[in-house]
């Protein structure tokens, strides 16, 4: 894969004339020269169902008069441009009108996202009706006629399905479609189908030819999944929708993965299909570095005007970030994580609830906080190897059965150590913890919210005191002490707000009677007795973090890897190349602001001057510069950590360091 890629969009309707009637070679070229692009997934077939070249197995668009496909992947090529091709599978808004009885519905019969056919949108196609031999014909029809540089089928995914298909399905062997979780292998078989053939429709042809299906998001816990794809693209376009959270959760598992990852954002102020929307220079400049921190390479969506003629302003945009991916690249290349803790996620742990799409809270509320700890982490599942890791999370809603009970002991008579909040570490029969946390638990505390009295002082100058009550507003789990060192207590309310019973505007304050343990450690690690993350997510309370931190910081001791003076707004990670016998620290900062109802945007870049870091390893470091500058910045090797200042960081900085 390439580092600089555009994802072209042309989603067109019929009702437009004039199509591709703009396009020339010379201004296409030129446009990804301005950009530094040297990937652009162009298009087959969009969302309105329309193909974009001549075509058997599909319709030219009526308004299209010459192959728009091949004269795009010839005036790529020519320049050494690459050019996966895009076919929409999921959806097809032609087909849907003739073809209405193919179409996925509701459990009331509704079709798949549009709720009817007066209403302007799209509607999703089954995998188990012949609409799956219609788009492997136009699959086929792809490979065998044009040089394509990989396959992009997009809005595919296990789907809910109650068609009559799927109904017809269900009763043939004995499936009673009434029963959601009897039709679920159903739908998973119809994905795993559709995967297969389209798979098949590709490799027969083109043996190892990138393929990658599209669904918005990488699910945790399922590399079966991901499995089904030659490479992950992880779409998460901050402002249309996924938000600054999901990329870094994302892409801190799908690197450990060990396949190759693209990082997918848009040129666009909002989402796809925004004509005349434009992000700041500043945004893509971060959110490209953002990608490299993570061991990801770079993807920008764009959408083509009807006419053809590729935005200047849009590949000057683009430009403006790509030209410094570009400069970056050869410390970007083959690189794995380093990281000292591993976050096992409610999504990867199947606790996610049925609403929680992309980002469980207590996930996102993670993240968030080891990012802004400047914490070195993975995101793992129940595949991962934990041996490599200090301290394993389980955040919030983790309840253990015998399996994981098994691999928890394993983990912790290795050394490793565990932090658990709220019921994380209950197994899941109700019979208490499966760990030794040195406390007992008695039950779901009755009172909510209740409070938090810390009692040890955390790091000078955070927002955690000892003796003062916090107030938690999540679910907090009562325990009983049983040989723990206490960290801190609960104090209950004088009582929970009712008509009756309520003190002042929000809330009845504590009673300061002591209710039990609230954060203890025993010998497999530490629990805090609230759905910490959860509530941080929520509510993003700064006493919440540094609790997590103060835990953090006992449970790693002299084995954290990374420590740094960079600002909570920062991100920072530490990549090895063992090809170049190097690490590469990365370090980005931007602080993303609310603009008009819900939309963050990053605007102003604020520099840093003289950012400290100190990095621990057993490996001599023969020199330490910065990338892609290849300035050497003096440095301290002492007892195995290695400190430097940074002497300014304007967006992203990349320091090596060298080992002997």
């Amino acid at each position: 894969m390439r580092f600089r890629q555009v994802h072209l969009d042309f989603h067109t309707s019929e009702a437009i004339p004039g199509i591709g009637a703009g396009f020339s070679k010379q201004q296409f070229q030129q446009m990804l020269k301005l950009g530094h692009v040297d990937s652009i997934t162009v298009f087959s077939k969009c969302h309105h169902g329309w193909a974009y070249h001549p075509s058997k197995a599909n319709r030219m668009h009526p308004y299209l008069t010459f192959d728009l496909l091949g004269a795009q992947i010839e005036a790529a090529h020519e320049i050494g441009v690459k050019t996966p091709v895009y076919l929409s599978a999921g959806l097809d808004e032609k087909l849907t009108r003739e073809h209405p009885e193919w179409l996925q519905r509701r459990r009331n019969e509704q079709p798949a996202g549009a709720p009817d056919f007066l209403t302007a949108g799209w509607h999703a196609f089954c995998m188990n009706s012949p609409y799956l031999d219609v788009l492997v014909s136009q699959i086929e029809e792809v490979v065998t006629g044009y040089e394509a540089d990989g396959i992009f089928l997009d809005i595919v995914g296990i789907r809910e399905c109650y068609c009559h298909h799927c109904i017809r399905s269900a009763r043939e062997r004995g499936i009673d479609p009434r029963d959601r979780e009897k039709m679920v292998p159903l739908w998973e078989e119809t994905y795993a189908r559709y995967t297969e053939r389209t798979n098949e429709a590709v490799h027969k042809h083109m043996p190892g030819l990138p393929v990658f299906h599209n669904g918005g998001h990488i699910p945790q816990g399922r590399r079966d999944l991901a499995r089904r794809n030659t490479h992950l693209e992880l779409e998460s376009l901050p402002t249309g929708g996924w938000g600054y959270d999901h990329f870094p959760l994302s892409a801190r598992y799908a690197q450990g993965l060990g396949m190759p990852v693209l990082g997918m954002t848009g040129k666009f102020h909002l989402s796809w299909g925004e004509f005349g929307g434009f992000k700041h220079p500043n945004a893509l400049r971060y959110e490209t570095a953002l990608s490299l921190a993570n061991g990801a390479r770079c993807s920008i969506g764009d959408q083509l005007h009807p006419d053809g003629l590729m935005d200047e302003a849009t590949y000057r945009l683009i430009g403006e970030a790509y030209r410094e991916v570009e400069a970056k690249e050869a410390w970007c290349e083959g690189t794995t994580n380093v990281a000292d803790i591993a976050l096992l996620t409610v999504e990867a742990s199947g606790f996610a609830k049925d609403d929680e799409r992309r980002c469980p809270k207590p996930d996102q509320g993670a993240v968030r906080m080891l990012l802004e700890g400047n914490w070195l982490f993975d995101v793992v599942d129940f595949e991962s190897d934990w041996s490599k890791y200090a301290v394993l999370i389980l955040p919030d809603r983790i309840r253990i059965d015998s399996a994981l009970e098994s691999r928890l002991a394993e983990f912790v008579g290795q050394g490793g150590r565990l932090l658990a909040t709220g019921q994380s570490g209950l197994r899941t029969d109700g019979t208490g913890f499966a760990v030794d946390f040195g406390v007992r638990w008695v039950g779901p505390n009755p009172y909510r919210p209740d409070y938090w009295v810390p009692e040890h002082e955390s790091a000078a100058g955070s927002a955690l005191s000892a003796g003062t009550a916090y107030v938690m507003y999540a679910e907090g789990q009562k325990i009983e002490a049983a040989g723990a060192t206490i960290l801190g207590h609960r104090e209950d309310p004088y009582f929970n707000r009712d008509v009756f019973h309520f003190c002042s505007h929000r809330h009845t304050p504590n009673s300061k009677q002591h209710g039990g343990p609230g954060m203890a450690e025993g010998a497999a690690g530490i629990y805090i007795a609230w759905d910490v993350f959860e509530d941080y997510a929520e509510k993003g309370s700064l006493f919440l973090r540094e609790t997590v931190s103060l835990a953090l910081g006992r449970l790693l001791g002299d084995r954290r890897t990374l420590t740094t003076s960079l600002p909570a707004q920062g991100v920072t990670t530490v990549q090895e190349q063992p090809s170049e016998n190097r690490w590469v620290h990365h370090l980005l900062y931007a602080s993303p602001v609310r603009r008009g109802q819900s939309v963050e945007i990053i605007e102003d870049i604020v520099p840093l001057d003289s950012v400290k870091a100190s990095v621990r390893t057993n490996r001599p470091v023969s020199g330490v510069y910065l990338a892609p500058q290849m300035t050497d910045i003096p440095f301290e090797a002492n007892d195995g950590v290695v400190t430097y200042t940074v002497p300014r960081l304007e967006c992203h900085q990349m320091v090596v360091l060298q080992f002997a």
